[in-house]
């Protein structure tokens, strides 16, 4: 992907990240960069934050005890990173997110693993009722450093088209 940058002034330009609806073609997969390590913090403030009590998420003496023999990351933090290293490519131009389906979560994520993502795009089509809109699905899956299967998803969003900039509108 070609970063896209306006002129904002005189020797000024402001990058422009993310895909028009024009630019997604189905069977393109994206891979998502750079990978992310989750370490054993982060799972404890997001578990307080989203007020997870389950103690196999904070508490290693709990934890060491379970078949996992350690504490494990949220499930929502691991789906909220790999939703988040796909922005750039999948909905930095987003309208709006309609819908995540068929979240699965084959394999558990510990602290200090490193999380990849790639997504593929499943279908496009322009909005019938948003002329210069389009909706365009795809399947994200993640994994972690040893390449096992940490998640997977499919998402609709719905992507401006080219025509329909409200960047320019917002002055991005």
């Amino acid at each position: 992907m070609v970063v896209e940058a306006a002129k904002v002034g005189e020797n000024r330009y402001r990058e422009r990240g993310g895909r028009y609806f024009e630019d997604f073609k189905v069977g393109d997969i994206y891979e998502h960069r750079p990978g992310r390590t989750v370490t054993l913090t982060d799972n404890i403030w997001f578990t307080t934050l989203t007020m997870n009590t389950h103690p196999v998420h904070f508490d290693a003496e709990y934890a060491k005890h379970t078949e996992f023999g350690q504490p494990l990351i949220v499930s929502t933090l691991t789906l909220a990173i790999i939703t988040g290293m796909s922005v750039s490519d999948i909905s930095q131009k987003a309208i709006a997110n309609l819908g995540w389906t068929d979240i699965m979560l084959p394999h558990p994520v510990y602290a200090d693993d490193t999380i990849y993502a790639e997504s593929e795009v499943l279908s496009t089509r322009p909005s019938k009722s948003r002329p210069g809109q389009g909706i365009v699905k795809v399947k994200t899956m993640g994994f972690n450093q040893k390449h096992d299967i940490i998640c997977t998803y499919e998402r609709t969003v719905l992507v401006m088209g080219r025509d329909n900039n409200v960047e320019d509108a917002a002055g991005y």
